[in-house]
């Protein structure tokens, strides 16, 4: 039995790993998260979602760098995953001088994607910037320049 034929009986599981990837995130297992979303890339190699897991890491760890760079890597690749759209737009909004290129982004996702769970996401960070980013007595500078 060769390797892709022993992968085949978990292939069916890789949405489960997925979720068991945010749910470790969500329980700030970070080490676990890792592990799940990379198994999940070994099980499909093409798919997007393991990536989307790894970026969220970095996004929930702050870290806009590393989340610019996988987000921004697969929105190259596939300019039409509107998740990742979103979630490079989040890391943007987080710098203050991309702060306007995420605007753009999140809004372009909740005009163009027709996914429940993008429109969701969307709404709720549009209703974030305006609540908190863009008051002017706002105290949160996120980053100025410390990550871009």
């Amino acid at each position: 039995m060769n390797q892709q034929d022993k992968l085949a009986d978990y292939k069916e599981d890789f949405s489960l790993l997925i979720e068991a990837g945010f749910v470790a995130v969500k329980q700030f297992d970070e080490k676990s998260a890792r592990q799940i979303f990379k198994a999940a890339q070994v099980l499909s190699p093409s798919s997007s979602a393991p990536k989307i897991g790894l970026g969220y890491i970095a996004l929930n760890k702050l870290d806009t760098k590393e989340a610019n760079r996988i987000f921004g890597k697969i929105v190259e690749s596939e300019p039409d995953n509107w998740l990742a759209k979103t979630f490079l737009g989040i890391s943007y909004l987080l710098q203050k001088e991309k702060r306007s290129e995420g605007e753009k982004l999140v809004r372009s996702a909740l005009e163009e994607s027709n996914e429940p769970t993008v429109q969701n996401l969307a709404k709720i960070t549009l209703e974030w910037l305006e609540s908190d980013l863009k008051k002017k007595e706002s105290k949160a500078p996120f980053f100025e320049g410390k990550d871009s």
